[in-house]
């Protein structure tokens, strides 16, 4: 028999990621906690992804203040957390020592769940992650990275769960951050899956592409445990399914959710005004609403459409838009099909602009192409083309090992380098990450409060 569906919230990371670029401020998240927490929620998303940044870059708010904010009014739901494995939040790899630290302190301060990925389901790049989080008691939730490929079958996946299960996780998600993985195709992938592990299994998508909903149901059909969804202000569009329709269409049913409907309706009336304002202030781009079919056919993550149309729109070229998503796919397969997931939908969308733009493939290729190509991001799922390989790196030699293996520790160098801007690990942990920003930060944190009485004096 199956048991009760869980549910993930999302609206507090990737919900308002998704549709207001991060902006969601601290004291627009506590005072509604309260009624959140007593929804029956199985976990709520309230950290990592783009939220450390957004909160450093845009918000001046210490990230960890808000995840100690957030610990200390919840108490009876787990919070969890995105990360990308050795790239932690950042874009790059970093050191172990980094990532260990990063860990740690995560739990310390209030996370229950990490889920982590790597863009190219090279579980190398996790092994860190995992054992961190094991040995600081935490609960490891590894992803496949889903996307789609001549060789990114049912099997595929389902080794890579298996992979992952010998690495020690303790739950896992597919993770469909294009919103491209068809109905059908995720019953048989979920169904795969459950006759080979009994960990609890979880579903994360978007509705970018018009078939999350769908999914999501065929999904609850195949036994899946947990599924991600967003309370309904900030749903759907380029974030996830609403929360209150799941609840509703499984009451009374073996999958019934049981949460509290009348507080998830508190929930969506305080968010609502909260949307509103954002929508005003233009930074909700009713583009971030719209159902894109193409993200189906060119598998493009609704954040790497805007993303791409940004670039165009900069260079005069919003014309050549079509010209750049059928360039995509190409790309992907000369590079050995990577999932377009941060950071590498941005690479992938950038060289497919540069392609387009300059009338001659692989003229001009950025840095972190080049790496890439080199190994330093991880083993590709499929092998790079070798004549696209030779053009981007010459006969340079490709690594193999696991790229991290290369990085020295790195802890003492970046406490060194903040020296007494940083007041606690967790602060130095702030500038590894976003080394300029956070000291930007860090810097008008330390500057001593200027009374009124003495401003008055100038006046």
């Amino acid at each position: 028999m199956m048991k009760k569906l869980k549910i993930t919230e999302t609206s507090l990371r990737d919900g308002h990621q998704s549709l207001i670029a991060t902006r969601l401020t601290t004291s627009e998240i506590l005072p509604i906690l309260d009624k959140i927490d007593k929804v029956g929620y199985y976990s709520l998303e309230v950290w990592g992804g783009a939220t450390f940044d957004a909160c450093i870059r845009f918000l001046n708010e210490d990230p960890w203040e808000r995840l100690r904010a957030i610990r200390k009014k919840v108490k009876n739901t787990k919070l969890q957390m995105l990360i990308r494995g050795q790239n932690l939040l950042g874009y790059k790899h970093y050191a172990d020592d980094v990532v260990e630290a990063f860990v740690k302190k995560s739990l310390e301060n209030g996370i229950d769940i990490i889920r982590a990925f790597d863009a190219l389901n090279d579980y190398r790049n996790l092994e860190t992650t995992i054992k961190s989080v094991k040995k600081y008691k935490g609960h490891c939730q590894g992803c496949i990275a889903y996307t789609t490929s001549e060789i990114h079958t049912i099997n595929y996946f389902v080794g890579k769960v298996l992979e992952l299960e010998k690495l020690g996780v303790d739950s896992i998600c597919i993770k469909d951050m294009a919103g491209i993985l068809m109905p059908e195709v995720g019953y048989e992938l979920i169904k795969e899956i459950k006759k080979v592990s009994k960990l609890p299994l979880e579903l994360h998508s978007h509705c970018t592409g018009g078939i999350a909903q769908i999914l999501y149901m065929k999904a609850i059909e195949a036994g899946v445990d947990i599924i991600d969804t967003a309370i309904s202000p900030f749903s759907q569009g380029t974030s996830q399914p609403p929360t209150e329709v799941f609840v509703e269409l499984l009451k009374g049913t073996s999958r019934d959710t049981k949460l509290n409907m009348e507080l998830l309706g508190e929930v969506a009336d305080y968010f609502k005004p909260i949307k509103e304002k954002y929508r005003k202030e233009g930074i909700l781009n009713p583009k971030v609403m719209d159902v894109e079919p193409k993200t189906l056919v060119y598998q493009v993550p609704g954040g790497m459409l805007s993303n791409l149309m940004s670039q165009l729109e900069q260079q005069k070229a919003l014309d050549r838009y079509e010209d750049v998503l059928k360039e995509i796919p190409k790309v992907r397969k000369d590079l050995g099909y990577p999932p377009l997931v941060t950071p590498l939908s941005q690479m992938v969308g950038t060289q497919a602009v540069l392609n387009v733009l300059l009338g001659e493939r692989y003229k001009v290729v950025p840095k972190e192409i080049k790496d890439y190509v080199r190994g330093y991001y991880g083993s590709t799922p499929a092998p790079i083309d070798k004549i696209v390989q030779k053009k981007i790196i010459g006969d340079e030699e490709v690594i193999t090992c696991r790229p991290a293996d290369l990085i020295e520790p790195s802890m003492k160098q970046f406490k060194k380098e903040i020296g007494k801007l940083a007041k606690s690990e967790e602060d130095v942990l702030m500038y590894a990450l976003f080394p300029e920003n956070a000291r930007k930060f860090l810097e008008e944190r330390d500057k001593p409060a200027v009374e009124e009485y003495e401003i008055n004096l100038f006046i």
